[in-house]
């Protein structure tokens, strides 16, 4: 029972925070209190605690080094153009008929580039929704595919945090992980764009009224003035030349090489160094700045969109990964997860793995109002599920992918979710449209309980 009221008393610190609007970090600090307060209560020494809290820390360094470079390369991509250009030159492929899967296909692609789903909808989701509610597009089902694009990368990107995350507390291959995720995530995906093309034709059939393509070329004429403000928006700002474009090929040729994800982004930094300079003709001074503080544009239209990034702006993220990495070593030393570990290895032994990681995540979530707090409580209850061999460091790795990293933005009280659609002022009933976020993690629920009954009867 004192675990239990440790914990309750953790959550509800978490959802005072999160309701208020505060930042989640104080939040995480009383929960090391509480859960420390918790050892002590047992009997178990408060310099051990700390000690195994310390070394879980150190063990994170690696990624927050990671987390670094992505704030810095988050803010070079806005100052250099790369990410004005590829919005620009997108935008033009939008249309009155196409608008909700354009809309979740450019938000993937973006969030792939760029690895963050905050940042997505920032830049890409933003336009999208201007652009879709202009054409008369339903905003629930438009919030939908752009909260479902922005998290496609954000699971699978090379310079995701949360698969940076995934890896550095598994162990595993992030390259690796990737292809699995890409298997995995296939099918879900085309369903996704299945459903979103069904939503378009039918708003198009009731938007028409009848007229079929005729109303469909109006709309989509009305709507050209904006198209075409965005593109004269961003070339006032920058030199919108096809070198901008350089650091984004970067990563994607040097992902598909599988170099390592440090040495890939330091050389997407190089080359964005090297168009804000002689492209953009920006001052060494300011390029200094804004490597620490994030991008911060002149023009106020042009700010609404592209500000950011900077290595401060991953502050947040870094403290919650130390904290929660501190987490860890505490409930070791304290054992204090240690029944609950148990009862999830009993549901793993008769729903499989998979399934009991996708229970787990969905609890974890519900409970951590974060991605990240959902992904690292996720990993360490369902730890007893996988053994310690690369194969099944792989198979955790997987499953945390297409659980933790999808479910938490489907809860309507976490941040993973709220904070997008926020951004793009999309209602909250928008998470019933984000299809791909519910359709991986029911697909590979779906495989798993197969594979797990043929074993089963194999067994027999």
């Amino acid at each position: 029972m004192l675990e239990a009221g440790a914990m309750l008393l953790f959550c509800a610190v978490l959802f005072a925070s999160v309701a208020l609007g505060w930042s989640i970090i104080p939040a995480l600090f009383v929960g090391v209190l509480l859960f420390m307060g918790y050892g002590l209560v047992r009997r178990c020494s408060l310099r051990a605690m700390a000690s195994r809290a310390a070394g879980s820390v150190r063990s994170a360094g690696t990624v927050v080094v990671t987390f670094v470079l992505i704030g810095v390369l988050t803010s070079l991509w806005r100052a250099s153009g790369t990410i004005a250009f590829i919005v620009a030159h997108s935008t033009a492929v939008i249309h009155a008929a196409t608008v909700i899967p354009l809309s979740f296909l450019l938000c993937s692609a973006m969030s792939v580039l760029v690895g963050s789903s905050f940042a997505s909808a920032a830049t890409m989701g933003t336009i999208c929704m201007s652009l879709g509610l202009s054409m008369q597009a339903t905003p629930v089902m438009l919030g939908g595919a752009i909260l479902a694009g922005v998290y496609v990368g954000d699971r699978c990107s090379p310079v995701s945090t949360s698969a940076l995350l995934v890896k550095q507390l598994t162990h595993t291959n992030l390259f690796s992980t990737i292809a699995c995720m890409l298997r995995t995530g296939a099918v879900p995906f085309v369903l996704s764009c299945v459903v979103y093309v069904a939503a378009a034709v039918a708003e198009w059939l009731c938007a028409s009224g009848g007229s079929g393509f005729g109303a469909a070329r109006a709309a989509v004429s009305t709507n050209t003035s904006s198209i075409t403000d965005i593109g004269g928006l961003f070339s006032s700002a920058f030199d919108l030349h096809w070198l901008t474009l350089v650091p984004a090929l970067l990563v994607i040729v040097l992902a598909l090489l599988r170099v390592d994800v440090r040495l890939l982004m330091l050389a997407s930094i190089a080359a964005s160094v090297a168009i804000c300079v002689g492209v953009q003709h920006m001052e060494w001074a300011e390029l200094l700045r804004l490597l620490i503080f994030g991008y911060h544009a002149q023009n106020p239209q042009v700010a609404a969109l592209l500000d950011g990034g900077g290595i401060l702006s991953m502050l947040t993220v870094m403290a919650t990964v130390c904290i929660s990495s501190a987490y860890a070593g505490i409930f070791a030393e304290t054992r204090m997860l240690a029944r609950l570990q148990q009862v999830i290895e009993m549901l793993g032994h008769r729903i499989g793995a998979c399934g009991a990681t996708m229970i787990t995540a969905t609890c974890a979530a519900a409970l951590a109002c974060n991605q990240t707090l959902t992904i690292m409580l996720t990993h360490q209850l369902c730890g007893g599920l996988y053994g310690d061999d690369e194969s099944e460091r792989a198979a955790q790795a997987i499953d945390l992918e297409d659980s933790a990293v999808v479910i938490a933005p489907l809860i309507p009280w976490s941040i993973a979710g709220a904070v997008p659609l926020a951004t793009i002022n999309a209602p909250t009933l928008s998470l019933a449209a984000a299809t791909f976020l519910y359709l991986l993690p029911l697909c590979r629920m779906a495989v798993s309980a197969v594979r797990h009954r043929r074993a089963i009867t194999t067994n027999i």
